[in-house]
């Protein structure tokens, strides 16, 4: 099953095998994904092909600035014909959830989908509604450097299990996307490899994928070293510790393993952390090479 999902979801955005496999293993270890890049590099039809390839219901928000929290959540609407109000679901109350150019509204509606995205439920008007058993949040963002853009708040950051990249195609896939595209589109070929009471339950099994007392060391030590580096304005919660490990064992899991590796830890490292901590110089470049400082200064174990 994997294997084909791979395989359908390869089909759809060619030559980024990588990110891929980081998507599906934020989908078996029960997180949010966070698609970071410039506009035209397949980050909605990522959404849109997993969605497809996992039978599961989809709904997508563009998000603008005039935007509200309602939108998202939904609301009371007044009914004449009774003379009473309604409660209206948002387009929240979904499987797969395209929070499409999330940085594009305000925080104000940014912030409607906090409480979705940790507790897996939604209040309106005082009532507490529960979302689907599966539910993801696949929210894409412009670079900030972009106009008409507004910095994700840092507790949403921390919310997204891990934050990809898809980048610009090579000149060969580039080509192959021009084939691919000349008489179809290619997601519209997709049928469904899978089932969303399937990823329930590899969700339940990656959460029993044995990780060594040496590897949550690892794993505390690396979170711990960000709250006494010097560069680091806002180091990673503890949430990050618990995103790492999560991540590790679906890596793991993927690989047909029932125990983690040092090498799952350092694979899911970078798209866990590096959207977690803020430093203090505000270059692109700054967080990576703190996160690769710290990386380097702890023993993997053997």
């Amino acid at each position: 099953m994997i294997q084909k999902l791979r395989e359908a979801l390869n089909a759809v955005i060619l030559g980024k095998a990588e990110s891929i496999d980081l998507l599906l293993a934020a989908l078996f270890a029960g997180g949010h994904v966070l698609i970071e890049d410039a506009p035209g590099t397949g980050k909605t039809t990522l959404a849109k092909a997993l969605a497809k390839v996992i039978g599961a219901d989809f709904s997508r928000i563009q998000f603008t600035p005039d935007l509200l929290p309602a939108d998202v959540t939904g609301g009371a609407i007044f009914r004449p014909s009774t003379g009473e109000f309604e409660l209206r679901k948002g387009p929240v109350f979904t499987a797969i959830l395209l929070a499409d150019e999330i940085n594009r509204a305000s925080p104000r509606t940014q912030s409607a989908l906090l409480e979705a995205m940790e507790e897996f439920q939604v209040s309106i008007e005082g009532k507490t509604l529960k979302l689907p058993a599966l539910f993801m949040v696949l929210a894409t963002e412009n670079p900030i450097e972009f106009h008409g853009v507004f910095p994700l708040p840092e507790a949403q950051m921390d919310r997204f299990l891990v934050r990809l990249s898809l980048g610009y195609p090579t000149a060969e896939t580039e080509l192959g996307i021009l084939r691919s595209h000349r008489t179809e589109t290619p997601i519209e070929k997709l049928q469904p490899e899978t089932t969303p009471a399937e990823i329930l339950r590899i969700r339940e099994q990656v959460k029993q994928i044995f990780v060594e007392e040496s590897l949550e060391n690892y794993i505390v030590t690396l979170v711990q070293k960000t709250r006494s580096h010097a560069e680091i304005r806002l180091p990673a919660s503890p949430r990050a510790g618990l995103s790492l490990l999560r991540m590790a064992q679906a890596l793991a899991w993927m690989d047909s393993r029932n125990f983690v590796k040092p090498d799952d830890i350092l694979r899911a490292y970078f798209p866990v952390m590096a959207h977690r901590i803020f430093a203090k110089d505000a270059d692109e470049g700054a967080v990576q090479k703190i996160l690769d400082e710290i990386k380097n200064q702890v023993r993997i174990p053997a």
